[in-house]
């Protein structure tokens, strides 16, 4: 028997978690572009304190009404070279610790690499939809509630057509809004793409033949069919009113992508939230969402071309 409720609670928990990972990745990156940009917070070396002085204060001359006590001499903690031209007076008298102190090595940075970016991502996606499918066959969701059925559009090559037709209207959809948002001066944040581009033909290969189809169908599978033809399934509530709540959450999951992504990202989802009930086939919008991805990958990266 189906049980709906606890596959619910499975994908709303997976939501709150993708939106906790989208929300530091927005972070990383502004704290990323802030210490590129910012000012110089570094440890300056201060100057060596006056050494005559400070000998003069810490062993003073003591005198007594009938004898003089002679003055001792500092000696070296850690003397290792005596050659005068190599150790001055000052450095005689340091401690190689507080040399230490007032000259810190600079922190070290550590590099995203694209390889490093794009293995993070298909072990993040590839994680959530397997949990997906492994909460759907625990909870005998039906495979009709999700849009997996016997129709032309669910299976085979006509499923595969219209996805990648309805993908390549959404591209240009897509792409009409960056640039108007553009025009306005709202810029659209590219950084997430742009650290996802490989540098290599082995690494463009597995991002379009491994890691995009990843992206589709985890979030195909959460956003649409879990949030979406799940509920409607098994409780009187209007589709298109789900699709409203889980199209926000779509787009909040991609928040580093900035403001102006938001707001596109929100309107993309919605429009493949509108196209999965039309047509009631997953298929449909998981090609379609590759198709979206994988046209701004080859576009703007690969070809490096602006429209």
């Amino acid at each position: 028997m189906a049980q709906p409720v606890p596959f619910l609670f499975v994908a709303a928990s997976l939501t709150l978690g993708l939106l906790g990972l989208a929300r530091q990745s927005a972070d990383l990156l502004q704290s990323g572009e802030q210490s590129v940009g910012g000012a110089d917070n570094s440890v300056r070396p201060t100057e060596p304190p006056d050494n005559e002085a400070v000998a003069t204060s810490s062993n003073p001359v003591v005198e007594h009404p009938t004898e003089r006590v002679p003055q001792q001499r500092a000696v070296p903690r850690d003397v290792t070279d005596l050659n005068p031209r190599e150790n001055s007076t000052a450095n005689s008298f340091e401690h190689p610790r507080d040399a230490e102190i007032r000259n810190p090595d600079p922190p070290r940075e550590i590099e995203l690499t694209p390889a490093m970016v794009i293995a993070n991502v298909a072990a993040t996606q590839g994680l959530m939809a397997g949990v997906i499918v492994a909460a759907g066959l625990y909870f005998a969701i039906p495979l009709d509630a999700v849009g997996v059925t016997a129709a032309p559009l669910s299976t085979g090559l006509p499923g595969v057509g219209v996805g990648v037709g309805f993908g390549a209207v959404l591209w240009a959809g897509n792409e009409l809004a960056t640039n108007l948002a553009d025009a306005v001066g709202a810029a659209y944040d590219e950084g997430v793409r742009e650290m996802l581009a490989p540098t290599s033909p082995g690494g463009w290969l597995l991002l379009f033949g491994v890691v995009l189809p990843l992206i589709a169908i985890a979030e195909e599978l959460l956003f649409r069919a879990a949030l979406i033809g799940v509920p409607a399934a098994f409780f009187a509530v209007s589709p298109w009113l789900l699709a409203v709540v889980a199209s926000l959450a779509f787009a909040l999951g991609h928040g580093a992508q900035g403001r102006v992504g938001v707001v596109v990202t929100g309107l993309l989802g919605f429009v493949l939230a509108g196209g999965y009930i039309l047509t009631g086939s997953l298929l449909v919008v998981i090609v379609a969402h590759y198709v979206v991805n994988a046209l701004e990958f080859f576009v703007h990266e690969y070809l490096n071309r602006e429209l």
